[in-house]
């Protein structure tokens, strides 16, 4: 066995610090930059990364560097290698059959008329990927070289990285059948098919210089994917039997982070040839000791990949020790996933407080972490007593310090009732607001934000700067505010929205006006594709020192007739889409979320506002992988939303939101949200969730989406119409309503206004042919 180096990471961000890699594919996107100009962006970046990895300790020869760059998606990326990209793609292939970067990029956004993939959450993240679609009529063939040459370019550069793949298991099971595929067939059932072009990317990838490569095989941890514990470990065995049955390869380590392997897959992939196995010991103990062990080494995922905690390192040396127990042939130190969901690096961050700053590790600091525990393992822990006596010293100060623990916020939770979190009876409800709204069948509206244009940004940078006063800033979002809501009047829009100008992200924009919270400058994570987000750091006891949307809903209120939503992110979301503290229970810190926006919710109901929307888009991604897990999350997360709502009056109508929610899987949560209208992700499925909305009986509000904002395609008046068409045969037409699958924030104006107006029309179009009485 090639040796192994003493600590590695399963991965590291590649956006670039700065986002270089999102400004040069949006460039590319739009004409500005050619494909030889994106790929040498792409080239300095990856060098970048190596060289900082270098630097911070890991070393340039001994694979302890992950080469995990991708323009898009890494899911995608094998999707292209393995040529598993739908035929609708067929034609972009180059001649000798391979998959350019533009097909890929295709696959990811659409093109004409060929449709994106679907995208959904990477387990329980809120990082999402591209769903591949497998069937009988998918061909496996080796159609990319991509991972190969950015091995081959680190070579050349005196680096001996490790390739990252998704692993052929987690690859299929992620995937979604065809219409081609016959009943009872999934995915899955393709292994064998699949394998063998794995292990000619692996022999490509040994010729290219790899002496390890990383198969990522997270699916095993999961019972979310609708395979059992024991396929998915009888897949495994199945993979690695043939990808370590050729000698033509690098030494192959087997990733299963995100949770604690399942025992069967434990089992399974210790009886395996595979030299080495890294497991996430921060989501799971240290597993028992099974045969097979002694020819392996055993990466112990004990720095949290998915946090921003500076963590107990003296904890996560006695975990260490306890790995050593389980007689593998080495042990070295890890992260318990990739640091893809971290931001860069706390020297980024000069706005936030220092002695915030002394509890947490962004991407830079983990690695050092995992460079101080592996030195700790070969040279003892007195070697590194002053580093595990700092992190132990920064927990105990955390512990103490102001604002973390609030006397009054923690007296309101502690003294609800259950009456806190009931409404009256739905149809009590449904009744007092159909005679206040007075809505027409299919009532059309948005989900929230409009684009956020250059010249938006630009005044929120210039008020940021100091460089125009706050008044004259408000008067410019006043006039924008304006604005969208006369375009709206003029599209014929139903239920309005006020198009949020003043909101850089749905969930720091709240974040900057609650207690408890602190915000970063440059702690960017890739949410898909070219997107970002900066999740903002909840360390401390929430609460609501004022108002926060009022004053701009009910601006928007008074420049019209029609009813404008007031829009809220709903707790659940906040806690997903920030770091938050891991020192109490989620339920805790998500009913004194929900607290804070009751107030708000209140504060809306008397500046006269009729509906409230409470977006809840990350209700499945924290949903726990393990079934076992699963009661427990939904019913404090459910809990949370109704303590937010329940206290609105029958006559306001409280929406919903959820995307990417996989809505079959949680229907019974979505139904006890006991929200009066949920508007669901629904276009780029082509409708899929709608049989399955029918067949719940769900009786509240509910809104397919038919429009994908995700693609830059803009969907005729026909298409849509043919979305509305099969709600309407499937679904009570009395409570659809017609919106996009999303906020429209990403968009540009003219694809935007051009899609809400074959919106319009289609529900009009479609409203007659049901009748105006329904």
């Amino acid at each position: 066995m090639t040796a192994f180096p003493a600590g590695t990471i399963l991965g590291y961000p590649r956006i670039g610090r700065r986002r270089e890699l999102k400004r040069a594919v949006e460039a590319h996107w739009s004409g500005a930059l050619d494909e030889a100009g994106l790929e040498s962006v792409a080239a300095d970046l990856r060098r970048t990364t190596r060289a900082r990895l270098a630097e911070l300790g890991l070393g340039r020869g001994d694979s302890s560097i992950p080469e995990t760059f991708s323009f898009y998606d890494q899911v995608l990326d094998v999707a292209a290698a393995v040529g598993a990209l739908p035929e609708r793609f067929a034609h972009l292939r180059a001649e000798d059959g391979s998959v350019p970067l533009s097909a890929l990029f295709a696959a990811a956004r659409g093109v004409g008329e060929a449709a994106p993939l679907e995208m959904t959450k990477w387990f329980d993240t809120n990082y999402h990927y591209l769903v591949p679609e497998i069937g009988p009529e998918t061909r496996f063939a080796l159609s990319s070289d991509r991972f190969t040459r950015q091995v081959a370019e680190a070579v050349a550069d005196g680096y001996v990285t490790r390739p990252v793949l998704v692993g052929p298991v987690t690859f299929l099971a992620l995937a979604k059948g065809t219409d081609a595929a016959a009943p009872g067939t999934r995915p899955l059932d393709r292994l064998d098919d699949l394998l063998p072009v794995y292990v000619e990317l692996l022999a490509a990838l040994r010729d290219a210089g790899a002496q390890w490569v990383q198969i990522d095989e997270p699916a095993l941890v999961s019972q979310s994917l609708g395979y059992s514990d024991d396929e998915l470990a009888t897949a495994a065995a199945r993979s690695l039997d043939v990808l370590t049955a050729s000698g033509d390869r690098p030494e192959i380590l087997v990733a299963a982070g995100y949770g604690a392997l399942s025992e069967p897959a434990w089992r399974a992939i210790a009886a395996s040839a595979a030299e080495g196995l890294a497991i996430d010991l921060t989501r799971g103990g240290v597993p028992s000791p099974v045969a097979g062990l002694d020819d392996k080494v055993i990466v112990a995922g004990v720095v949290d990949g998915r946090n921003v905690w500076r963590g107990d390192l003296a904890g996560a040396a006695d975990v260490l020790d306890a790995v050593g127990g389980l007689g593998a042939a080495a042990v070295a130190v890890g992260t318990s996933t990739s640091l893809q969901h971290v931001p860069h690096d706390l020297a980024d961050e000069p706005d936030l407080d220092p002695r915030l700053v002394s509890w947490l590790a962004f991407a830079d600091q983990k690695v050092s972490q995992v460079t101080t525990l592996a030195r700790g393992l070969a040279d003892g822990r007195d070697a590194i007593a002053g580093e595990l006596d700092a992190a132990t010293a920064a927990l105990a100060d955390r512990r103490s310090a102001p604002g973390v623990q609030d006397g009054a916020v923690r007296a309101r939770a502690g003294g609800l009732t259950p009456a806190a979190r009931s409404r009256t009876p739905f149809e009590v409800r449904a009744a007092a607001q159909d005679a206040v709204l007075g809505l027409p069948a299919l009532p059309t509206t948005t989900i929230g934000s409009f684009p956020q244009t250059a010249e938006i940004r630009r005044a929120r940078a210039r008020a940021t700067r100091g460089e125009i006063d706050e008044a004259t800033y408000e008067g410019f979002l006043r006039d924008e505010i304006a604005r969208v809501i006369a375009l709206q009047e003029d599209i014929g829009l139903d239920v309005l929205v006020h198009g949020e100008p003043e909101r850089n992200d749905m969930v720091q924009y709240f974040a900057e006006n609650l207690d408890g919270f602190a915000v970063t400058r440059n702690g960017w994570v890739q949410s898909y594709g070219s997107r970002a987000t900066r999740p903002s750091i909840l360390w401390g006891d929430v609460s609501r020192p004022a108002p926060i949307t009022v004053p701009w809903a009910a601006y928007a209120q008074s420049l019209s007739a029609a009813p404008v939503k007031g829009m809220l992110t709903g707790p659940v979301t906040i806690l997903a889409w920030s770091f938050v503290r891991d020192d109490q229970p989620l339920g805790e810190t998500a009913d004194q979320v929900a607290l804070a926006l009751r107030d708000e919710i209140a504060d809306l109901e008397r500046a006269g506002i009729a509906i409230v929307q409470v977006d809840e888009p990350a209700l499945r991604e924290l949903l726990p992988l393990r079934t076992a897990d699963q009661p427990a999350y939904l019913d404090w997360s459910v809990g949370s939303f109704r303590l937010a709502t329940a206290g609105a009056a029958d006559e306001t109508q409280i929406h919903t939101h959820l995307c990417y929610s996989e809505f079959g899987v949680v229907i019974d949560a979505i139904a006890a949200l006991d929200a009066d209208v949920t508007s669901i992700e629904a276009a780029r499925s082509r409708g899929e969730v709608i049989p399955e909305v029918a067949a719940s009986g769900f009786a509240h509000g509910i809104g397919p989406g038919v429009y994908d904002i995700h693609s830059p395609r803009v969907p005729s008046v026909d298409e849509v119409s043919s979305l509305l068409e099969r709600a309407v045969a499937e679904l009570d037409v009395r409570r659809l309503w017609v919106n996009p699958d999303c906020g429209l924030k990403t968009r540009g104006y003219d694809e935007t206004v051009a899609s809400l107006r074959h919106i319009v029309a289609a529900a009009r179009a479609v409203r007659a042919e049901v009748g105006a009485g329904v």
